[in-house]
């Protein structure tokens, strides 16, 4: 399961900003994670308790927004959505197409608590 690795390096990532920001503790962390990521949304949440014991971020809530399937059109320009399977335009179904989104995996905000109790949104 590469997503128990995947999870410790985000918390890495996470764990310097924390740092950076001066936080006592991490409430939250929100990812976008494109279905083409391959990453499974699933098995990180399932991993993160195990990578996140012991760490600023123990008791934070994971909340993954999942990103949709952007392309673009080389025949007709449009920027449409696609599924997995079809990387198709939507507008003409040309298969020519340039993936925009989709294959990313973000770390898109944190919710951060300072010394003097204030919750800070990064």
């Amino acid at each position: 399961m590469h997503e128990l690795s995947v999870c410790q390096e985000m918390l890495q990532q996470v764990d310097r900003i924390a740092t950076e920001k001066q936080a006592i503790s991490i409430d939250s962390i929100t990812l976008h994670i494109g279905p083409l990521s391959g990453v499974e949304a699933h098995l990180l949440k399932q991993a993160f308790p195990f990578a996140a014991a012991g760490t600023r971020a123990q008791d934070a809530q994971l909340i993954i927004e999942t990103l949709p399937i952007r392309v673009r059109c080389q025949q007709c320009g449009a920027e449409t959505d696609a599924s997995a399977n079809r990387l198709l335009c939507g507008n003409c179904g040309d298969y020519h197409t340039q993936l925009l989104s989709g294959d990313e995996m973000l770390l898109a905000s944190l919710e951060l608590t300072r010394n003097n109790q204030e919750a800070t949104h990064v």
